[in-house]
């Protein structure tokens, strides 16, 4: 709890410098000029452009109840909701892009779903995210691979990294889903380096049971990776939420009165901006995505306008989205505490 809260208290503090970073590149921003701009958006775009941050939470959930109603344990759009936005909101304030999904785990076992089912779950999901951020990243390269080249060299590198690390974290999971024997000797050895520092003590019961659980764990395993309409409809779910947060910026800048030819560019070189947003174990890609944008950007705008939609499309896609991930999570941990004391 302690290192959850001072995850939190840090990225505030990123936040808090972002974003004066990012008003200090423009002279002319300032708050009033965001309000008078927003004001003056075109109602229908900025619609649009909440739908989209919307429509990120409610995809992943979705993926996550596709995925468990496979193995027989059907939950609520409701219980889609919690667990989906458990994982984004301490996934935006650990330095870790699976940071959430502890959280996630805890709000699908408290729902009856055994914890073999959950981790089998989880594993899926990780790899079909990471399987739709690099189909994106293969579209932008095959169909307009010059946008690349405006990011100057630091963001090439980042991008570059940021792919390096989407495609070997998305192997890791698969390779865990489907080998059982290298997830638990991943697990054992954990416990085992708990034990030799001292952290943990009587680690050989812990470990006995884990093997016992590891069973139930690959067969919830076998039984998702084994349905293909299952493996379909978690990849599109988890597409779906991808560009549904890509689309952000994109409605954000029409509604600003952007030119529509721009709009592909726009998208493409927002695709890019995500992939490099995980080039670090920052918390919520916060301070690298912002620099991403704004090179990226400011190829297709003026400085200004650039800076402009910077900070109005991911106030939108990042923090309002966390603002909303965080009060969801905190109605459903105060129904199970009320469930629990009626127990």
């Amino acid at each position: 709890m302690k290192k959850k809260v001072m995850w939190q208290l840090v990225s505030i503090a990123i936040a808090l410098l972002t974003i004066l970073a990012v008003m200090s590149q423009s002279g002319n921003m300032s708050l009033s000029t965001l309000k008078q701009s927003l004001e003056g958006a075109n109602p229908v775009y900025l619609f649009l452009a909440v739908l989209s941050m919307l429509g990120f939470i409610v995809f992943e959930g979705e993926a996550i109840l596709v995925i468990i109603k496979s193995t027989g344990y059907k939950r609520s759009h409701w219980q889609g909701l919690l667990y989906s936005s458990s994982d984004i909101y301490f996934s935006a304030i650990t330095p870790s892009a699976s940071g959430g999904q502890p959280a996630s785990a805890f709000f699908m076992t408290k729902s009856g779903v055994p914890l073999s089912v959950t981790t089998a779950a989880l594993l899926l999901n990780l790899v079909m995210y990471t399987a739709a951020i690099l189909v994106i990243g293969a579209v932008c390269i095959i169909f307009q691979p010059l946008t690349f080249l405006n990011f100057h060299v630091p963001g090439r590198i980042f991008i570059i990294i940021g792919y390096i690390v989407i495609a070997f974290l998305g192997n890791t999971f698969w390779l865990m889903l489907k080998k059982k024997k290298l997830l638990e000797s991943m697990v054992v050895k954990c416990l085992r380096f708990l034990k030799k520092i001292k952290i943990l003590r009587r680690t050989d019961n812990k470990v006995i049971k884990f093997k016992k659980k590891m069973d139930n764990y690959a067969e919830a395993a076998r039984q998702m990776s084994g349905q293909t309409r299952t493996l379909f409809l978690v990849f599109l779910f988890n597409l779906l939420q991808r560009l549904s947060q890509l689309m952000v910026p994109v409605f954000m800048y029409l509604a600003l009165g952007g030119k529509k030819d721009n709009v592909f560019t726009l998208w493409v070189t927002q695709s890019l901006v995500t992939i490099g947003s995980n080039c670090m174990p920052i918390p919520g890609g916060m301070g690298v995505t912002d620099y991403l944008m704004l090179d990226g950007f400011g190829k297709i705008m003026t400085s200004d306008a650039a800076s402009q939609l910077e900070l109005l499309s991911r106030s939108l896609s990042f923090y309002i989205c966390v603002l909303i991930c965080g009060l969801t999570m905190l109605i459903g941990y105060i129904q199970i505490l009320r469930r629990e004391k009626k127990k």
